[in-house]
């Protein structure tokens, strides 16, 4: 029996008579530390407000991969939560397999299309009908400064590898490792597509990341892309192999490297430990133009029960709130997903983080992030990285990797 089948029979059991329940959520979700844990406590606390119940089912591990198992358990069980947080292609994937949630009359009804970027109000429907709802929008391609060493050695944020690249060589002379790097495969995976966008452009991008051109993928192009992660490879300290990407966030907020190529989650570990931006550390979009997104949401199953399909209406609405966009994003580090929300209270690199992203809705250069599961399915996503990561611990040539990395998406496709 196929999981559609499984929840096709669960759903057709429905409840009679009138509804005697308030709104219910069961809601599963991997944020389980820090702003994170305080963001959704807040969403708990509307949702009881507007006289909801709430059964949370955190999942520890920031990847969400233990998530996705426990997820997999419940709905072959038929008995699917009311709401789970997935993003990008996964949401297309278990649609495809399962069946979601048509929540339309929500989206409708509170405007989420004059409000989305269209690229983004996209991941979020099923065959054209919305099924999730989005929290937040982070931006992947920042990098990351201490403005104290970088005043020291009197440099500016480079603005092009060439500049990145003689600015690492200054900083490596005088004793200072140029960048704070973790050795972990989605890592490696986050800084390569950055040079890809800043060597390629926007529709080269769009071309090898996203459409998976073999021609893309072998071209002159992607090879000048290796040579330059040959060159970052140099860049970093010996001792990265494994290393948190919170962890080479403290080395730049300690003073121990210059600068870090990461989501703008990294913003969030500066803010937390009550550092400002100008002040104590600076951020730019990584050498080139674009806009990197890796949107967090919220996919709703098929549940039985009116309490529980309200609970779903009830938790659409307030994600797309904006209270609720607002408060989560101050504590996340990113920023809301609504174009409407007030930018006030944000700091200066959120807000140019939004003005950018508005500016890449209207010309084409808001592009899905590889490394962070928003352009590729899982398969895909991961033979791409597995070169790259391949690539950057060995002495693997260029000519070599981008053959290696057009095998390797055929293979996946």
């Amino acid at each position: 029996m196929t999981l559609k089948t499984v929840l096709a029979a669960s759903a057709a059991v429905m409840m009679a008579g009138p509804v005697l329940a308030n709104p219910q959520a069961e809601v599963l979700h991997w944020w389980t530390s820090g702003g994170e844990a305080r963001s959704v406590a807040v969403l708990q606390e509307q949702f009881a407000a507007e006289g909801g119940t709430w059964t949370d089912m955190p999942v520890a591990g920031g990847g969400g991969d233990a998530a996705m198992t426990a997820l997999r358990a419940r709905v072959l069980s038929g008995n699917a939560p009311t709401a789970v947080q997935l993003k990008g292609p996964a949401i297309q994937e278990w649609y495809e397999e399962t069946g979601l949630a048509d929540i339309s009359a929500v989206a409708e009804e509170n405007g989420w299309a004059d409000v989305l970027p269209a690229q983004i109000a996209e991941h979020m429907k099923c065959e054209g009908k919305w099924c999730a709802a989005p929290v937040n929008v982070h931006r992947v391609n920042w990098i990351w400064g201490n403005k104290q060493i970088l005043d020291e050695h009197g440099i500016e944020m480079p603005t092009t590898w060439e500049e990145f690249n003689a600015a690492a060589e200054k900083l490596q002379e005088a004793g200072v490792t140029p960048l704070a790097h973790g050795g972990q495969a989605w890592q490696d995976a986050t800084v390569f597509e950055t040079v890809v966008l800043g060597i390629g452009g926007p529709e080269f991008f769009r071309q090898a990341l996203v459409d998976l051109d073999p021609e893309a993928l072998t071209s002159d192009t992607m090879k000048q892309v290796f040579d330059q992660m040959r060159v970052i490879r140099g860049y970093v300290d010996p001792n990265f192999s494994g290393r948190d990407w919170n962890l080479a966030t403290a080395m730049v907020m300690n003073g121990e490297a210059a600068f870090q190529i990461m989501g703008d989650w990294a913003k969030g570990e500066f803010l937390a430990a009550g550092k400002e931006p100008g002040t104590d550390f600076v951020c730019a979009q990584t050498p080139g133009n674009g806009f990197l997104y890796n949107v967090d949401s919220f996919a709703f199953f098929n549940v039985d029960g009116d309490d529980k399909q309200q609970g779903q209406a009830l938790l659409a609405r307030l994600i797309m709130g904006k209270d609720f966009q607002k408060t989560f994003n101050l504590n996340k580090g990113s920023i809301p997903a609504r174009t409407d929300v007030a930018l006030d209270e944000f700091d200066s690199c959120a807000v140019a983080s939004a003005e950018a992203m508005n500016a890449g809705a209207q010309d084409g250069s808001l592009l899905p992030s590889y490394a962070h599961g928003m352009a590729l399915r899982g398969a895909q996503a991961g033979a791409i990285t597995d070169v790259v990561t391949a690539h950057f611990n060995s002495d693997m040539s260029s000519d070599d990797a981008v053959q290696q990395l057009a095998d390797a998406v055929a293979n996946a496709m």
